[in-house]
């Protein structure tokens, strides 16, 4: 696995360390902090899994490399997200910072173990587990269905739905074009010219370099969407 290259550590008690019953928050407190910087992964596909991570800040691509070489982004996790969850003793997929991000590091073996103790922690997981698979399956429809104006308007929705500030139409792209193109299957060039038709049209507008997207009319992206 690679190697772990903490910067920031906390020290726990002994009482803290000793209680399986603490919430995930508490024990995320107390986590080892990892600093990654742009296109740095968190872990590889076939890595060891012994830690399980929760994104504090930034975004992180998860994605599995097809026998080609080509790379198919299942999702991407934002803050708050967990990633590294599973029952098997390897990693069945990558995860990568998209931008420079924060993520905190727990024993997969520990939050196993508290889970058992504790019901709160093990609805959180499953939960989490739900998201996950909800988000692969939208991705199925998504890939497979979808016109390339659908899929892109899609993905603004979705991202507008779990990062947009309460009340805000503003979302901020915290990735590459070519990241967007392997999450939608399609080409950067494809992505770029629907972005920009989705401007002429009058549905967003695209701010600062194309970092941030404004949505002027989010009823007609979810029509076009086709949601």
């Amino acid at each position: 696995m690679l190697a772990m290259q903490a910067d920031e550590v906390l020290n726990v008690s002994h009482a803290a360390a000793g209680s399986l019953a603490g919430s995930l928050d508490e024990r995320m407190a107390h986590a080892v902090m990892r600093r990654l910087v742009a296109k740095e992964h968190v872990f590889c596909e076939g890595d060891d899994r012994q830690h399980v991570f929760r994104v504090e800040d930034g975004v992180i691509a998860v994605y599995k490399t097809l026998p080609d070489g080509r790379r198919q982004i299942i999702d991407f996790a934002y803050p708050g997200d967990l990633i590294g969850l599973g029952v098997l003793s390897e990693h069945v997929l990558s995860a990568q910072a998209t931008v420079p991000s924060r993520v905190r590091c727990l024993s997969a073996a520990s939050l196993e173990r508290m889970a058992e103790s504790d019901a709160s922690l093990a609805l959180k997981l499953y939960k989490s587990v739900c998201q996950e698979l909800a988000a692969t399956r939208s991705l199925l429809v998504t890939v497979g269905q979808r016109s390339a104006i659908e899929r892109v308007a899609a993905f603004l929705i979705a991202l507008h739905r779990r990062t947009a500030a309460s009340g805000s139409s503003i979302i901020k792209l915290a990735m590459r074009r070519s990241d967007i193109a392997d999450l939608l299957g399609l080409t950067i060039e494809t992505v770029s010219r629907t972005l920009t038709k989705l401007r002429i049209m009058g549905v967003i507008d695209i701010e600062q370099g194309g970092s941030r997207v404004q949505l002027l009319d989010q009823a007609r992206l979810v029509e076009l969407a086709n949601e």
